[in-house]
């Protein structure tokens, strides 16, 4: 099976039961997709532009497949389309449908860092999501967020895997030039966690961690919001009884074995990566904080958006696809399998594995079973990056007033993601901003200034 199968087969189904019109749900297409990816990037582009057309035409004149099977037993296949080419120009169609979806830039270049909140972005590449909407895509990794910051600015990469606070900071000119940014897709949510060295496993208590070096992977990060609101919760300031400092994930577990830092709230594998070494315990993860919150992106420039919407597209459709195959959890341990190698996450599968399907070792001696450790979900809430400005506004990084609203529907894409995953038979959510609930504290995101005026602790004023 393709996704662009033959519509003057009668056995091929045109309804809508999933992204690609040919099985009965989602879950089905899932399992078959590999397979189908594989098929579909052999196929000519050009061929399968006529199959989209041809299967527009006719489902146009026989809206039930019943009615098509029945016309096409009567006259054959090769008559039918003989016959409707007499009075539809099928070719000339397929020419203008091409050439306004024609790829402006099949080849690219996205950076991403090896932590498995990057795992849409890198599993789409040897599991076949960017050749399915053919996209050559080189995915490149990275040493750090600065890195890739750095490099997508100066469009070295097309587009990368960040942390969803970044492109605000970037198009809001918070420790870079102001450039307009987007983010149309939220890479992972959950998946994170606070590590202490095995030395402290007595000091569970975040009133006694007075004194303590933390780390986390960049300035702009939830990361740190979510350590800082965990820390302020307790009654520790993060800016005076405590250390916070930047540093890569890759590094992170070095730095802890060293004793150069006391713990960190990090991306995955790192803190499993910790316990499998034996110098670390988890002592929360970070949906213990926030149940659902976003983490990481697919982010892109404004430029990049607009000056290449075809590309655009097709990246994010793959992006969206993957994400979607990432949330099955039967899904799990064959993609640990794809994304561990030492090309992309480098660690090992045993390790990937824990994190990804939420059966793991806590450095405590326990066995964890927690299946939404890290999660997949695409869709690109506006009300996240609100929450994400008034952390910003609350630790002093925004100054001044800041109209939250608009800024996170400049830069959080939720329209765009909403329009192909309906393109793709997929269901969006009804509205691009949601409440939540943050360490018990309800957010609402029509109260954003009350809402970082409600801490005691905070840098704002």
């Amino acid at each position: 099976m393709t996704m662009f199968g033959n519509p003057f087969n009668r056995n091929v189904k045109l309804g809508r039961g999933c992204p690609c019109g040919l099985h009965a749900s989602q879950d089905e297409h899932a399992r078959s997709f590999r397979a189908e990816a594989t098929q579909a990037a052999g196929n000519s582009v050009e061929s399968n532009y006529q199959r989209i057309v041809e299967a527009s035409v006719m489902r146009a004149m026989f809206p039930q497949d019943a009615q098509r099977r029945a016309f096409l037993s009567a006259v054959g296949a090769s008559t039918a389309a003989a016959a409707i080419s007499t009075f539809f120009p099928i070719g000339t169609a397929t020419e203008v449908f091409a050439q306004a979806g024609k790829l402006e830039k099949p080849d690219l270049k996205v950076g991403f860092i090896p932590i498995t909140c990057a795992t849409p972005i890198i599993m789409a590449e040897p599991m076949g999501f960017y050749k399915k909407h053919g996209l050559n895509v080189e995915v490149n990794k990275a040493a750090g967020w600065a890195v890739i910051r750095d490099k997508t600015l100066n469009k070295e990469y097309d587009a990368a895997h960040m942390l969803s606070p970044m492109p605000l900071a970037i198009t809001l000119g918070i420790g870079s030039n102001p450039i307009p940014y987007t983010m149309p897709a939220v890479e992972n949510i959950n998946g994170q966690a606070i590590t202490l060295a095995m030395k402290h496993k007595d000091r569970r208590d975040p009133k006694q961690w007075k004194g303590m070096k933390f780390a986390v992977p960049f300035d702009y990060s939830m990361h740190n919001y979510l350590l800082r609101y965990y820390l302020a919760e307790a009654g520790i300031d993060p800016d005076k009884d405590v250390q916070i400092r930047s540093v890569p994930p890759p590094d992170m577990v070095a730095n802890l074995r060293a004793d150069n830092i006391d713990g960190f709230l990090a991306p995955d594998p790192v803190n499993q990566r910790a316990v499998y070494d034996g110098v670390g315990f988890i002592h929360m993860l970070s949906k213990e904080i926030w149940d659902r919150h976003p983490c990481c992106a697919f982010a892109a420039s404004r430029e990049f958006v607009t000056s290449a919407p075809n590309t655009y597209a097709a990246l994010l459709k793959a992006i969206i696809e993957a994400t979607a195959y990432a949330s099955k959890q039967e899904n799990r341990k064959e993609i640990a399998a794809a994304i561990s190698p030492a090309n992309y996450l480098n660690q090992p599968l045993t390790v990937v594995e824990q994190v990804l399907t939420g059966t793991f070792a806590d450095g405590l001696g326990g066995i964890q079973r927690v299946p939404d450790r890290v999660d997949f979900d695409p869709f690109p809430y506006e009300s996240f990056a609100v929450w994400i400005l008034t952390q910003m506004k609350r630790w002093g990084q925004i100054k001044g007033d800041i109209d939250y609203k608009n800024v996170a529907r400049q830069v959080f894409l939720a329209t765009d993601t909403t329009k192909l995953m309906k393109e793709m038979g997929m269901t969006a959510p009804a509205s691009t901003s949601k409440t939540f609930v943050v360490m018990g504290k309800t957010f609402d995101p029509d109260q954003a200034d009350a809402y970082v005026k409600s801490f005691a602790i905070r840098r704002d004023n």
